[in-house]
């Protein structure tokens, strides 16, 4: 059988190349590639419908990426052993792709797309979610579907000093900073990634460094599609009366403009103002009118939009009156919730987060199993947007890619901070529920999440909070302004969203969408000044409920001690199948955590109540504690022998008391002087070298008779 198979190779600057091949699998899809680097493969796939379905005004684009368990030699756990729905890794891929690919098709595209893209075979060394965006473009340029200019995604991090494109696991772990940056091979389209408290500059050099290597990988696909000189398939997906638009734009653009030049600050007001001109238009037509009411949706739409971007550029004036840069009014409160281990709410203009903290031990750590990554999670992040928030009625069907994507967000702004695992016991959950949302919900819950952290007592290294960003820009006359905490509609109107986390030091997590052509690192590195300037006005607002964490835990938040112990007391201290630890933990009503680290026992105590949490310790440490000669013990004989008597002087230890040793008189036999059960308090005279065992006295602790004269 032949194949009309066609490969690309793309030589990386540290001498690694990149494969796209396409020709020989799924040849029914109308676009399919296989992106190889070492022994990572992705298959990307995309097919579209020839037509848009009937009322569809918008890009119905899904994109799922999923890593096949076979691809790393791994069966899936759990009792159904396959792939089923996609983990919240997956989904946050897919969302990388997605938003990756979304602005490149046409504005007027709106047949159903549908992207996949399978991890087919894992290398340890090559991560895959990089690669991801270079697949699913590269099926896109193969196909006939229509698209403006092939795109691509890399990784790149910061390592001692270092930039380094699509580096391996370790490199990504010990990095300073990790960004995922797409683009075009002219512009930047997406960044996502996290950071150590690093410098607005230092986040730029990144980007560039990343372009570098994207304009490289888009290049390749030019030519890839070039070679095959696919025919773009024709379409259209929209219908227009340019009558009707300059009817409507003449007489509604004015009295749509002095209702945003009112600075209303509450969107209901605006919303309905703008609802009352459109129902009255709708109204006043003949019942027998042939007018296309979802035209008129669509250019009264494209009204609001023009003059609010207008009232922005020509008067420097917000939608709700805000200046350019100014943050909405904030209120923050903590402790609010009586039993939370931390709680906290957060409310910046019609936007509020109630976050909680609750505090757990390992034995409520996330296990993490994928077909690339296992292990556990010591720190969760939820975030959870209800319907009500905006005020509307939706069925709630669980947590969606968007508030996926929005937790996992706040979860790398925050994680950054926390304590280092050696240091922090607990397993820590934060929760976001959005009770109210106008724009910057997920930055939102990045600052009731510090809040709350510093609420509940962990102790973090500092405040973080979070700023969206937006933009605001013409092309035509050159005009753009940078906008400071945006609400929902300038998201929806503007150009760009920028959101951008951080402590008083420096960046720690970032996502950034561009939705227009042409924007340059000058407007950026601007945007992120800007930010800065908004970030530090946040914390400052912050501090002033709480500018550091608490120093004690909430009342019914549990205790922990830890302690460490010699590797060979781990068995004792578990005892035979366990007994030992779990009549610990039942008689002090403690949980007890044991561990072996680094050749050494680590043992973690937890207690709501704090004098239980002092008795198993001391429980734990007469258990490991190391004999030592000369040391005094209370010690429960256990049995007699003819030649004296075993005692129990620690947990688990026994030594000989000799029947020499028990006084300083003779005692001929062991009859009627010692019983089981009986306490007896001795001394630790040796310890045999050989064997190890213990030899004990009585009478070193009783006076000595005198000598008869």
């Amino acid at each position: 059988m032949h194949f009309n198979i066609v490969k690309k190779e793309i030589a990386l600057p540290d001498g690694r190349t990149i494969t796209i091949e396409t020709g020989k699998l799924a040849r029914q899809a109308d676009g399919a590639v296989v992106v190889r680097m070492g022994d990572t493969m992705l298959l990307a796939t995309v097919v579209a419908n020839k037509e848009a379905r009937e009322g569809v005004d918008f890009l119905p684009l899904s994109v799922d990426y999923q890593e096949k368990f076979a691809a790393a030699g791994r069966i899936p756990g759990g009792f159904i052993k396959r792939e089923g729905r996609l983990s919240e890794r997956e989904i946050l891929v897919s969302r990388l792709v997605d938003r990756a690919l979304r602005p490149i098709f046409p504005e007027d595209y709106h047949a159903e797309v549908q992207v996949n893209i399978n991890l087919i075979s894992a290398d340890k060394e090559v991560m895959p979610d990089a690669l991801a965006a270079l697949a699913a473009s590269a099926a896109i340029a193969v196909s006939d579907i229509p698209f403006g200019t092939p795109i691509s995604e890399v990784r790149v991090v910061k390592s001692n000093g270092e930039y380094i494109i699509n580096p391996n696991a370790q490199q990504t772990d010990e990095a300073e900073l990790d960004l995922i940056v797409a683009g075009s091979s002219k512009n930047i389209i997406m960044v996502e990634g996290e950071m150590s408290e690093v410098s607005e500059a230092e986040m730029l050099e990144a980007i560039k460094a990343a372009h570098e290597a994207i304009q490289i990988q888009c290049k390749a696909q030019e030519e890839l599609s070039n070679q095959l000189n696919p025919n773009k398939r024709e379409y259209q997906h929209e219908t227009s009366d340019e009558d009707l638009r300059k009817e409507l734009f003449d007489k509604f653009y004015d009295q749509v403009y002095s209702i945003y030049s009112k600075g209303l600050d509450n969107k209901s007001d605006r919303k309905e103002q703008f609802k009352e001109i459109k129902d009255s238009y709708v109204e006043g037509l003949p019942e027998d009118h042939e007018i296309d009411l979802g035209l008129v949706s669509r250019y009264f739409g494209e009204i609001q939009k023009k003059a609010a971007r207008n009232l922005v550029l020509d008067e420097k004036k917000r939608l709700d009156g805000r200046q350019l840069d100014e943050v909405r009014p904030i209120a923050s409160e903590i402790n609010y919730l009586p039993t939370a281990h931390g709680s906290a709410i957060f409310t910046r203009g019609e936007t509020q987060s109630l976050t909680t903290v609750t505090l757990g031990t390992k034995l409520d750590e996330q296990m993490i199993d994928s077909a690339m990554v296992t292990g556990s999670s010591k720190f969760i992040l939820h975030y959870n947007f209800p319907a009500f928030s905006t005020g509307e009625v939706r069925p709630n069907r669980g947590p969606g890619r968007r508030e996926i994507g929005h937790g996992n967000l706040a979860f790398r702004a925050l994680k950054r901070v926390l304590p280092k695992d050696e240091n922090n016991p607990y397993t820590i959950r934060v929760v976001s529920d959005i009770l109210e949302s106008n724009g910057s919900s997920s930055m939102a819950t990045v600052c009731a999440g510090s809040l709350a952290l510093m609420d509940a007592g962990i102790p973090v290294s500092a405040a973080v909070s979070g700023i969206a960003m937006g933009l605001i820009s013409d092309s035509d006359t050159g005009k753009y302004a940078v906008l400071s905490d945006i609400l929902g509609d300038e998201d929806h109107l503007g150009d760009m969203d920028f959101k951008v986390t951080g402590t008083s030091k420096g960046i720690t997590a970032c996502q950034m969408d561009i939705k227009v052509d042409g924007l340059s690192f000058e407007v950026l590195q601007e945007a992120l000044e800007q930010a800065n300037r908004g970030r530090m006005h946040i914390l400052e607002e912050m501090n002033k409920t709480i500018s550091s964490p608490n120093e004690s835990l909430k009342p019914n938040a549990p205790r922990s001690v830890s302690i460490k112990i010699e590797r060979d007391m781990i068995g004792a201290l578990i005892g035979p199948g366990g007994k030992v630890v779990q009549e610990i933990q039942k008689e002090t009503n403690t949980t007890i955590i044991i561990e072996e680290v680094a050749n050494k026992g680590h043992v973690n105590i937890f207690a709501s109540d704090e004098d239980d949490m002092n008795r198993a310790l001391s429980r734990v440490k007469a258990i490991v504690a190391v004999p030592s000669v000369g040391e005094t013990y209370d010690g429960i004989v256990k049995s007699i022998m003819p030649f004296g008597a075993f005692v129990e002087f620690m947990p688990g230890k026994d030594g000989l008391l000799h029947i020499s040793e028990i006084k300083w008189e003779r005692v001929e036999s062991m009859d009627g002087v010692m019983e089981v059960g009986e306490e007896v308090r001795v001394q630790l005279v040796d310890v045999d070298k050989k064997t190890g065992k213990y030899r004990l006295s009585r009478k070193v602790l009783l006076p000595k008779p005198e000598k008869k004269q």
